[in-house]
């Protein structure tokens, strides 16, 4: 790939260029079929812009559509998902496209297919600018579909037969869903009454353009007024009257409403008490408006407007421009060809006064019914008379860059047109004057001359663009010998049906005046309507000249050696002085301030809070239970009293052969007390009965067994006292000291034991 082509910004500029070229979409998609690194941006670029839906069409298989060659003609059949593919992958590079119901070449079928069956939402999802020509209402309808987020411009054009409700439904649709920087709506017939209300929330209109009855509505001239971001603003003032121009501004600045017979602010009528009713004062009631400036709009509404582009009579676009302040950079007009002599003159200075700080661009251009009675008086033999438009008026446009002016009819200039141009714009770069109009040889041909033309490459440094027709003639002496006639920026010259008798002395001044002239066109086909044979060959050998008496001229100013200019010149430097009295009476004005303080009573509500609150001071108890049940132990004994001492010895008897089973049980007494330890409540208990079967029954028992039960009631009673104080136990200490209970003096009583020791004293 070419190095330059590696920028993607200037191979985009390239592939524009190719594009906009004769038969330039033709060459483009050649070259995106020719190398893959090409192929991307060239189509990015072929398919950023179209004319017609028909090439999304041709994109789906040649099995779904009636005729591959024709795709406008419709679908065969519904399309699968694989279809879509290559629809959907174009479709993201479209920004640009245009519709013409009238046009025939898609038909209406296609368009519900699409909609039901669509894989995505919107089948253009980056398109950024609409076009859309309806001439039916269900032609309206299937712009409903191309309405995406990203849409920032829509360009509508309606015919005559359409409801007000449809058109409301449409504007309502496209208002909630965009967000609009441009909108151009045209139609035949008036706009509806709720016009602003559906437009409410495009509030980011940078362009607005409206070509409809009813558009010189006050209630659109105050929304328009309050867009905060409008630069642009188009309107057709064709056939309206000049109050209804004037009608426009009514409610952008209110009037302050004076309500007397004699005020000319008062949009009342009178009420015939003091008129006979024959007398219209509105024309005069308009004029003294202009006059006082009363009606002039405020500061801030069109704060931001700098192109206006209006159509219809000179006059009326003279009344319009009354009512603005902005300071307009480009205006274009479309008038009525030819314009009346006087309003074009007041048109004229009216613009230099108000926009010669800031204009830069002013285009003159004629209506479609003028051209087309020039395009009759075409056909014809006759030839229509020129009128000339006159330059004279023009003034101070110091920042003036591009004039074009493009009539029919208004097509005779002057060189002191040119003149008056040269000291108005001396800022001046692109001039179009009428460059397609032809002259017949009864009307004596163009009344400027290409030397005419040296005026402005004098006092326009910047001039680099000429669009004219001229009568081309040998040009003086002192114009070839003036330097300050060549002019370093002329690069392009388009002369279209041009004069010219002998093409040497022509070619000598362009290369005098024109010494880097770069393109030279003319007139060149046969079928052009004012085209001349004899006109087109001369010029021919102009261009063909010229080259080489261009360098002629560049080989003597590289010969030519500049020689200092000195000259003596004799300077009064007498001082003048001047006395001047100068008047300074202060201004004295008596004022009144009204100095009352605002006083403000304010209560406060100053009571404390309090606030309750209750504690539960409960202490937390627990209750436990115990098993505290004594250990029972059920023995039969016999209780009949000895009548014998036989049986009391034999008792004895019995009595100290058991003493073996005592210790025995009583170490298995000691055992037990240290296992239950938590049974001092019935130990205690138990206790309190052993004491009372000891003072009951004392004499009953043997003197044996009452030693032992005295030593096992002692060792209880120890028990308890040290299980209350949580101290060891030990028990019997006395039994330990005495040489007759050795045995009892190691163990402890169990309860059970006890019981059934005084269950046998009883």
């Amino acid at each position: 790939m070419l190095p330059i082509l590696q920028d993607p910004a200037t191979a985009t500029k390239l592939f524009e260029a190719i594009l906009y070229s004769p038969n330039g979409r033709r060459s483009l998609s050649r070259l995106a079929r020719t190398c893959h690194a090409l192929s991307e941006p060239a189509l990015e670029v072929l398919w950023k812009e179209l004319d017609s839906i028909v090439p999304i069409l041709g994109l789906f298989p040649a099995t779904v559509l009636r005729k591959s060659r024709r795709p406008g003609l419709g679908l065969s059949r519904i399309p699968e998902d694989s279809e879509w593919d290559a629809v959907l992958r174009y479709s993201d590079k479209i920004q640009r496209i245009v519709y013409d119901e009238t046009a025939n070449n898609v038909t209406a079928s296609v368009f519900p297919i699409i909609d039901e069956h669509r894989p995505r939402l919107y089948v253009l999802p980056n398109l950024q600018e609409l076009v859309w020509k309806a001439e039916t209402a269900a032609g309206l309808d299937r712009c409903a579909m191309f309405l995406s987020p990203r849409l920032c411009s829509i360009h509508v054009e309606i015919g005559a037969n359409f409801k007000r409700d449809k058109i409301n439904s449409f504007l309502y649709d496209m208002s909630s869903r965009t967000r609009l920087t441009s909108f151009s709506f045209n139609s035949p017939t008036s706009l509806p009454d709720a016009f602003t209300e559906l437009l409410a929330r495009q509030d980011e209109l940078e362009r607005v353009v409206l070509n409809a009855p009813g558009a010189l509505s006050s209630e659109v001239g105050r929304w328009a007024s309050c867009l905060p971001y409008l630069k642009t603003l188009q309107l057709d003032l064709t056939g309206r009257s000049p109050i209804a121009v004037e009608g426009f501004f009514d409610e952008i600045h209110p009037r302050s409403g004076a309500s007397t017979p004699s005020s000319i602010v008062s949009e009342s009528t009178d009420s015939g008490v003091f008129s006979s009713g024959e007398y219209d004062f509105a024309e005069l009631r308009k004029s003294a408006l202009r006059l006082t400036g009363a009606d002039l709009p405020s500061k801030a509404s069109f704060s931001q407007l700098r192109r206006v582009q209006l159509a219809g009579e000179v006059g009326n676009i003279a009344v319009f421009f009354r009512h603005l302040s902005s300071p307009l950079t480009h205006i274009d007009l479309v008038v009525e060809d030819p314009p009346d002599n006087a309003d074009w003159q007041d048109l004229s200075h009216l613009v230099c006064e108000l926009f010669g700080d800031s204009l830069q661009s002013l285009t003159i251009s004629a209506s479609s019914a003028s051209r087309y009675a020039d395009l009759v008086r075409s056909t014809s033999r006759s030839e229509g008379p020129t009128k000339r438009l006159s330059l004279e008026h023009l003034s101070d446009l110091n920042k003036l860059v591009r004039l074009e002016i493009d009539l029919p009819e208004s097509i005779a200039f002057l060189p002191a047109d040119l003149d008056a141009l040269a000291d108005a714009c001396p800022k001046l770069e692109v001039l179009r004057l009428c460059p397609l109009a032809r002259f017949a040889p009864s009307t004596g041909g163009p009344k400027i001359t290409l030397e005419s033309f040296s005026l402005l490459t004098k006092r326009c440094k910047y001039l680099h663009t000429i669009a004219a027709v001229v009568n081309a003639a040998e040009a003086s002496t002192a114009t070839l010998n003036t330097q300050s006639f060549s002019s370093r920026s002329l690069l392009r010259l388009y002369l279209g049906g041009s004069w010219v008798n002998d093409p040497l002395p022509v070619a000598v001044l362009l290369s005098h005046m024109a010494p880097r002239l770069e393109t030279l066109r003319f007139f060149q086909e046969r079928n052009r309507v004012g085209f001349n044979e004899a006109n087109a060959k001369n010029w021919q050998v102009v261009t063909d000249m010229l080259p080489y008496l261009q360098a002629v001229r560049k080989s003597e100013k590289s010969f030519a050696k500049p020689v200092p200019e000195t000259s003596e010149k004799a300077v009064d430097a007498t001082v003048q002085t001047f006395s001047k009295g100068v008047q300074c009476r202060p201004k004295v004005a008596v004022a009144s301030v009204q100095c009352s303080p605002q006083l403000v009573d304010r209560g406060t509500q100053a009571v404390a809070s309090t606030a309750d609150m209750g504690t539960d001071a409960t202490p937390h108890t627990a209750d436990v239970g115990v098993d505290a049940k004594p250990v029972m132990v059920s023995m039969e004994v016999d209780a009949t009293s000895p009548p014998e001492l036989e049986e009391e010895e034999e008792a004895m008897e019995t009595m100290e052969i058991d003493e073996d089973e005592v210790e025995r049980q009583n170490k298995l007494l000691h055992l037990q007390i240290l296992q239950q330890l938590y049974l001092l409540p019935s130990v205690v208990a138990l206790f309190t009965i052993v004491y009372q079967y000891m003072i009951l029954y004392p004499m009953a028992l043997p003197g044996k067994g009452l030693r032992t039960l005295r030593l096992t009631a002692s060792s209880v009673t120890e028990y308890a006292s040290r299980v209350s104080r949580r101290q060891p136990v030990l028990l019997a200490p006395e039994a330990t000291e005495s040489p007759q209970s050795d045995t009892l003096s190691e163990l402890s009583m169990d309860t059970s034991a006890l019981l059934n020791s005084v269950e046998v004293c009883a």
